[in-house]
């Protein structure tokens, strides 16, 4: 307590010009090394001798050739700076997606009025349709997500087959015409290709005549939770998404996902877990004998307010069992009163436990009813998060 302050300034400088060799050696030349050590060397002698102006003299020689030893390198221009900066954003945002947390656009309407799939809205046949004026459709496309469109034919033709396009965030189908020329529209492929129908009749399109004339709607884009199954296990009543691998998503056969590509993501509610045994006794999913009690499955069942049934349909009953196989006993994976499933558990091969996929728009949803279980290898995480459009009422967390 007794030592003056120089000297300790003195000692510490000792000390860090020590610390700063041991950190930086394969950096410097053996002459700046030998040059260091030289001028500690002075420091020492003069804290020892207790000569203050030695000491200070000696301290400004070493931090001098501190500064000094290191080679010189030039500043970095702006330009670099800024091409440094967004590397180092992409990869921390790449690497949140792969780890933490990953956006996910919902392509179909299978989960309606929970979230929102892409929607086309035409209006060809209206004659006093007309679109807004630009600020209304500036807007509408900041708050809503909803495009505007003004498709007309060019020459004689109708659609021959429809390719997915998309690709990151965007969903995009090209609709190939029967005079090979092709129609770009920002929407899943089932949903991109009514505007080419008729009922089930393919439209003879003349040159000139309107095909898709009203707006299209984006679907939420979600954030998709990618930790948490790590810790916890899936539960039923929960959002989950997960991908479209070995699942049966071959052309038009009955029993397959033919609007998702394999390695698609795809986004249901969660209905059964591994080992449950399972049965659709329309509209209520029964879990080991008893009606499902989550809340998120009850609403379903019990089609009131906005789960209300479409005029005409039929509680618990998916259209999509008309165009991808029949609504009877054995036909394909529970579709049928009668049918009862137990779902694979823990005994089950690595990542083979089963989990049951419904969607809540039930009346037209392709999910497990049709091309079976999800399988755990599929899993993603579940839904958390609608985080745009923001004025479609789902903003918020995913329920």
């Amino acid at each position: 307590m007794f030592t003056p302050k120089w000297k300790k300034e003195a000692k510490l400088l000792h000390k860090g010009a020590k610390k700063f060799l041991n950190y930086k050696r394969d950096l410097l030349k053996q002459d700046r090394i030998d040059e260091i050590e030289s001028r500690r060397a002075d420091l020492l002698a003069a804290i020892k001798a207790d000569d203050k102006a030695k000491a200070e003299e000696a301290g400004k020689q070493l931090r001098n050739t501190c500064e000094k030893a290191l080679p010189m390198f030039p500043a970095q221009a702006w330009w670099e700076e800024q091409v440094e900066v967004i590397w180092v954003a992409l990869v921390v945002a790449l690497g949140l997606r792969a780890y933490v947390l990953q956006p996910f656009r919902i392509p179909t309407g299978s989960m309606q009025p929970t979230l929102n799939g892409i929607i086309v809205n035409n209006h060809r046949s209206d004659p006093d349709y007309k679109e807004p004026w630009f600020g209304q459709r500036w807007a509408e496309g900041l708050l809503r997500g909803r495009s505007y469109q003004n498709i007309v034919a060019t020459s004689e033709a109708h659609m021959d087959h429809v390719e997915d396009r998309s690709w990151f965030l965007f969903t995009r189908t090209a609709v190939v015409m029967s005079d090979k020329s092709e129609i770009i529209i920002p929407a899943a492929r089932n949903e991109a290709a009514q505007p080419f129908y008729e009922g089930d009749r393919r439209i003879q399109f003349k040159a000139g005549q309107p095909i898709l004339r009203g707006w299209i709607d984006t679907g939420d884009l979600v954030l998709v939770d990618k930790i948490s199954y790590n810790f916890r296990t899936p539960k039923r009543g929960e959002v989950m998404v997960f991908d479209t691998r070995n699942l049966n998503t071959d052309g038009d056969a009955p029993g397959s996902m033919n609007d998702q590509k394999a390695a698609d993501h795809y986004i249901k509610r969660l209905c059964a877990v591994p080992g449950d045994t399972v049965q659709i006794r329309n509209p209520d999913v029964i879990i080991n004998g008893k009606v499902a009690s989550e809340w998120q499955m009850q609403r379903v069942a019990d089609a009131k307010g906005l789960y209300a049934p479409p005029p005409g349909a039929t509680p618990g009953y998916s259209s999509v069992a008309a165009r991808y196989g029949p609504h009877s006993e054995g036909s394909s994976f529970l579709n049928s009163p009668n049918k009862v499933v137990t779902l694979a558990d823990k005994d089950a091969a690595r990542g083979m436990r089963e989990y049951l996929a419904l969607g809540d728009n039930t009346y037209n949803s392709l999910d497990s009813r049709y091309w079976g279980t999800v399988k755990e290898y599929n899993v993603v995480g579940p839904g958390l998060f609608a985080l745009w459009p923001i004025t479609t009422g789902h903003w918020g967390f995913i329920k």
